[in-house]
């Protein structure tokens, strides 16, 4: 046992040992009870947790009805592996006293690893959204997402995911959690699909879709086109042709258009009307470039890219002390945009800030070594990335 996780579990026997709760009964007895605590301490103190362990076991057998041995037992007991005799302490505990989130928590996982599923997702769903401590939350929800899995509750798991990501968005077994659930409802919604509408307008758009994240490109737009004309009212797959079209066109006049009939069919979408900002950008149109990217902004604020793209434009108008912020944001929205750190570091050169200059284009090329290696991994995968997940060229803004 490491000693920052021996120090996590001292921690959380000696919260639960403060309360005052031996029983009061005859004077000796009284004496043996609070001999074996004092003893029992000292051993956690010196990690001796197999000798600590058996003095909570004197005074379960001289108290049965002491909540604290109880469960500070089923605590040692379950760091030592021993999850099912940790498990009757920890239902004692808990039948003494509910509502004990910490132990209720550490019941479900026991439960979980000797082999009874069925108690442990119960005792794991009330005590996921009570437990305060965010290690054991986070545990009690991995559990969790383990449990619903294997029973095909991916619903539940990706709802799991969910609450998690926010509280370690950052964790690697929770993001490995994340592609396997969120992989599997991928492949039951299109076998679903196949089932119940093999030639719809939506059949066409998820295979448009798989064969442009798998390098087919030529495919991916004949089949957006049949999804068009099976439903031409849909926004979605004008957009997705567009996103093609977009890499296939040089002039991208072919994308344009289709960025633009998937926005007369949805105002609000604000993918299209940033893409539209770029093409305008591109063609020299700042005025048009500005006011697409603004609106982009304003219906969701944030999207890394439009602030990105917003100060790109303001950096053509020579307004660098208002695309500034909108830079720092879209870094601060996504940390790995290796092209926001590259227009931060040449505002910061012209505006004549060399140190800061330098830091933002230190982080530039950490940003772009780690965007090169992803590249390999999808030329590994013969998967195509999403344009955002590998930014393109840094042109020059004058």
């Amino acid at each position: 046992m490491t000693q920052r996780r021996f120090y996590f579990l001292l921690g959380l026997v000696l919260f639960l040992a403060a309360r005052p709760s031996l029983a009061q009964s005859a004077s000796s007895r009284q004496q043996q009870l609070e001999s074996h605590a004092r003893q029992a301490e000292e051993y956690l103190k010196e990690h001796k947790l197999d000798l600590a362990a058996s003095e909570f076991r004197s005074i379960v057998t001289l108290a049965p009805e002491n909540v604290d041995a109880r469960a500070n037992l089923g605590v040692l007991l379950y760091f030592q592996g021993n999850y099912a005799e940790a498990v009757p302490q920890f239902r004692a505990a808990l039948k003494l006293q509910p509502g004990l989130w910490k132990i209720q928590a550490l019941l479900g996982i026991a439960e979980k690893r000797a082999g009874d599923f069925k108690a442990a997702r119960g005792d794991l769903e009330k005590a996921f959204p009570n437990v305060e401590n965010e290690k054991i939350r986070i545990e009690t929800g991995m559990e969790l997402i383990d449990l619903y899995s294997k029973t095909g509750d991916l619903d539940k798991a990706a709802a799991t995911i969910g609450v998690l990501r926010k509280m370690e968005p950052m964790n690697p077994a929770l993001l490995y959690s994340a592609y396997r659930v969120y992989s599997e409802l991928t492949e039951q919604s299109i076998l679903s699909l196949l089932v119940v509408a093999p030639k719809s307008a939506y059949m066409r758009e998820v295979m448009g879709l798989a064969l442009a994240k798998h390098g087919h490109p030529q495919e991916a737009i004949e089949s957006f086109r049949a999804s068009i004309k099976a439903d031409p009212r849909r926004p979605a797959p004008h957009y997705e042709l567009a996103e093609m079209l977009y890499d296939s066109d040089a002039t991208r006049d072919g994308a344009e258009s289709e960025y633009k009939k998937a926005l007369s069919l949805n105002p609000y979408d604000e993918a299209s009307e940033c893409r539209l900002g770029a093409i305008a950008d591109q063609k020299g149109h700042l005025k048009e470039a500005y006011e697409r990217y603004a609106r982009a902004l304003q219906l969701r604020p944030d999207d890394s890219q439009a602030n990105l793209g917003l100060a790109e434009v303001l950096m053509s108008m020579g307004q660098m002390e208002k695309a500034e912020p909108l830079l720092k944001r879209a870094i601060q929205l996504d940390p790995t945009n290796a092209v926001a750190y590259f227009r931060l570091s040449t505002l910061y050169w012209r505006t004549g800030q060399s140190a800061e200059a330098q830091r933002e284009f230190q982080q530039y090329k950490k940003y772009k070594a780690i965007k090169a290696e992803l590249r390999n991994l999808y030329r590994t995968l013969r998967v195509e990335p999403a344009k955002e997940a590998l930014d393109g060229p840094e042109k020059s803004h004058s």
